[in-house]
């Protein structure tokens, strides 16, 4: 029996140094790793209940302190970023808000990448399938990526699940797209064309000689289309249409924050640097692991 061709391994060695040595990978990562362990930790790091209303420590300026009387006696603490117009800790409800953004940036680049890729894949290799749904991802995005999340989340309620597919759909045409054109270039080249003429079947050619093709450029795009998620969710929190006003997010404090921002600044200040940082060092990342795993970028390197 005749052994399937196999395309040559990627040379492996020496990729975890080079990620190391670029300086967008060591600072988005660190930046990014600081954030999320900031959420996971939120419990910890925050000072009281991000929900906690207390009407009487309204719109306090950032390092207000504040006196609580305990069973024990008194306890002081501060409010790092002041209070919002409801009494509320700004700086418990931006590190809280951390997790909502980030858990909607990662699944909304998982199930975009995932769905992308099964698309793409197919399109780029069938020839039949591919002008019918690339017909179909063009009609995708000729509408604008947040007037189709907008519409999308109208038609539902209000949820963490709802915002999460509205982002989704306008993510998977441009997934689709960048599969589909890696997937045209891979077919074409030699091992490929040998595999299939030893007749190896459809599902195993795809499975060992197209799919590994795609993963550098994947992962590049789903760092993208994370910090795209994050800022298309605090839009949707920005207008009123997205997470519901009592979930502690960046786009619902700066929402809520907008009546009084002349007066008190530090209602949209700070979850906006927040939320600023966040997408920037996701974004660096991307750059880095392009400039990394990009055989034609590291060339120009």
């Amino acid at each position: 029996m005749l052994a399937l061709p196999r395309p040559a391994a990627p040379a492996r060695a020496g990729t975890a140094r080079r990620l190391a040595r670029n300086r967008s990978v060591v600072l988005g990562g660190i930046v990014l790793a600081l954030i999320v362990l900031a959420g996971l930790l939120a419990p910890l790091l925050g000072t009281t209940d991000p929900a906690q209303i207390d009407p009487s420590y309204r719109n306090k300026v950032p390092g207000f302190e504040r006196t609580v009387r305990t069973v024990g006696g008194e306890a002081r603490f501060t409010h790092w970023m002041g209070t919002d117009s409801l009494g509320r800790d700004v700086y418990s409800r931006v590190v809280y808000g951390a997790r909502v953004s980030l858990i909607i940036g990662v699944a909304v680049a998982l199930l975009s990448v995932t769905i992308g890729l099964v698309i793409g894949v197919l399109a780029g290799y069938l020839r039949w399938l591919d002008s019918i749904v690339m017909r179909v991802m063009d009609g995708l995005m000729a509408v604008p990526a947040i007037l189709l999340a907008i519409a999308l989340v109208s038609l539902a309620s209000a949820g963490l699940r709802t915002v999460i597919i509205a982002i989704v759909i306008p993510e998977i045409p441009r997934v689709v797209r960048l599969v589909r054109s890696v997937v045209l270039s891979i077919r074409e080249e030699p091992y490929v064309e040998a595999a299939v003429a030893l007749g190896a079947p459809t599902p195993l050619l795809l499975l060992r000689h197209v799919l590994p093709g795609t993963v550098p450029p994947l992962i590049v795009q789903g760092t993208y289309v994370c910090a795209s998620a994050i800022v298309v969710e605090a839009i949707l929190s920005f207008l009123g249409i997205g997470i519901p006003p009592q979930t502690p997010t960046w786009g619902n404090i700066m929402a809520e924050g907008r009546a009084l921002f002349r007066v008190f600044p530090h209602n949209i200040l700070f979850p906006s640097i927040f939320l600023s940082l966040t997408v920037l060092a996701v974004n660096i990342l991307g750059d880095g692991l392009r400039d990394t795993l990009d055989p034609r970028m590291r060339k120009r390197l």
